[in-house]
């Protein structure tokens, strides 16, 4: 069967239209141009019945009017299985680690979502995952098949966080770690590539990079390249998943950036009109079934440090879980720098966590509650006046700051300090002498 050709219209940056004879191909499906390179062409839209509207994926320069492209009558494919694991690739599916490419006859499985629905599942218990952090495993706990958020501005330690998280849980071996960088320096992807390495971790994982280097395509794409080799993994190996990505708000800065280049009327708040559906697009794969689990860590990058920015609100909206970085504890050295009253979980409950924790919870969100009201008081007066109770609760709460202070295993070199790591119950029972 011989496939549509067409013929380039026009080219504007990464977006070409092209004109096609017959029968148009379908959204999502990629056409080549007929150069030297095969430069890939992803329809987006259609302008009419018989133009597409194209993303040139590689920004390829070797374009030009009237120049000939072929269907291929398929999407962005992905290798799957063991060829895929402990390899690096991009939001094509293709690798960009230095290695071979995976054997052609490797199956290969489209990043498009599945039209089958899926049921809502609920699991018959909540699964706990120790991550080794304090902070972490007291305010926000790691519970499988679930979403939890790292927040914070440039620089306040979201990615060292998360290859921590990396380090700590995915060594347990139970499954596989995904990890998606999305619009983040190149010396992050290599440093953490680099770590993993040094571990062993990467025979237990599979990792994916649209970087700052690349355009809005490939970094609008990469999240759900990485999502749709996890659902092969959940559905056809019956693995669980841990799904690391950083950063969903670079995500939604490349379908910004898209929706600017296509000239689409923005929302108001000035990001792309289709924000809600493109931040849904990917939060509703990251999902768990009776075959297995995906468990995801998303960093969020919040401009200008405003966590009332309308994107960093929606994506927030879409998780269980929200750990909040401060600049101000970063400046003064505490790390993690944990903002430990704008940091919360719906999975804090004593169904979850049992009674102990839970009522452990309340106890100390009260006294940093009381901390903030305090220091105010105690600019102005000196803690030498507070009453006895109040200098009790506040030296309590100092405490728990420091308490809450970690060394991390994965900074380990940079720091000189050797990296920690804490048991659940270690961490609540040093909780409870504090408060006591």
């Amino acid at each position: 069967m011989s496939l549509t050709v067409g013929e380039i219209r026009t080219i504007r940056d990464v977006v070409v239209t092209v004109e096609f004879s017959e029968e148009i191909p379908a959204i999502g499906e990629l056409i080549l141009a007929q150069n030297d390179v095969k430069s890939p062409l992803l329809v987006q839209s259609f302008q009419d019945d018989l133009t597409a509207v194209c993303l040139n994926v590689r920004s390829s320069r070797k374009l030009y009017k009237g120049m000939k492209v072929e269907r291929t009558g398929r999407g962005i494919e992905v290798p799957t299985g063991e060829a895929a694991i402990g390899r690096i690739f991009d939001a094509l599916g293709e690798p960009i680690d230095g290695k071979a490419a995976p054997p052609k006859e490797v199956p290969r499985r489209s990043i498009a979502a599945s039209t089958e629905r899926q049921q809502q599942f609920k699991p018959s218990k909540e699964e706990i995952l120790e991550t080794g952090i304090k902070v972490i495993d007291f305010f926000t706990p790691f519970v499988k098949g679930r979403k939890i958020g790292i927040v914070g501005g440039a620089g306040v330690g979201k990615t060292v966080l998360t290859m921590e998280l990396i380090n700590n849980v995915a060594k347990g071996g139970s499954g596989l770690a995904f990890f998606s960088g999305i619009g983040e320096r190149i010396r992050e992807g290599h440093e953490l590539y680099e770590t993993l390495k040094e571990r062993d971790l990467l025979k237990n994982t599979c990792m994916f990079f649209g970087q700052m280097n690349e355009n809005p395509v490939q970094r609008s794409l990469v999240a759900v390249t990485a999502v749709s080799l996890a659902e092969y993994f959940r559905d056809e190996e019956k693995k669980d998943i841990l799904y690391f990505a950083d950063n969903v708000y670079r995500y939604v800065q490349a379908h910004n950036e898209l929706s600017t280049i296509l000239e689409q009327i923005p929302a108001e708040g000035g990001y792309q009109s289709t924000i809600f559906s493109d931040i849904k697009t990917l939060q509703d794969r990251l999902t768990s079934n009776e075959n297995g689990s995906i468990t995801s860590v998303q960093t969020i990058y919040v401009p200008a440090d405003d966590l009332s920015d309308p994107a960093v609100q929606m994506i927030q909206h879409e998780l269980d879980s929200v750990i909040v970085l401060s600049r101000k504890l970063a400046e003064e050295g505490i790390r993690p720098a944990v903002d430990l009253i704008r940091t919360s979980s719906s999975l804090l409950s004593p169904d979850i966590v049992g009674d102990r924790h839970y009522l452990l919870s309340v106890q100390v969100q009260t006294l940093m509650q009381k901390y903030e009201g305090l220091k105010s008081i105690i600019a102005i007066i000196g803690e030498a006046e507070l009453s006895p109770a109040d200098r009790a609760d506040y030296a309590k709460a100092k405490k728990l700051i420091e308490f809450f202070t970690q060394n991390m295993n994965v900074t380990e070199d940079l720091t000189g300090k050797k990296g920690e790591y804490f048991k659940r119950e270690e961490m609540l029972k040093g909780v409870e002498e504090i408060i006591v």
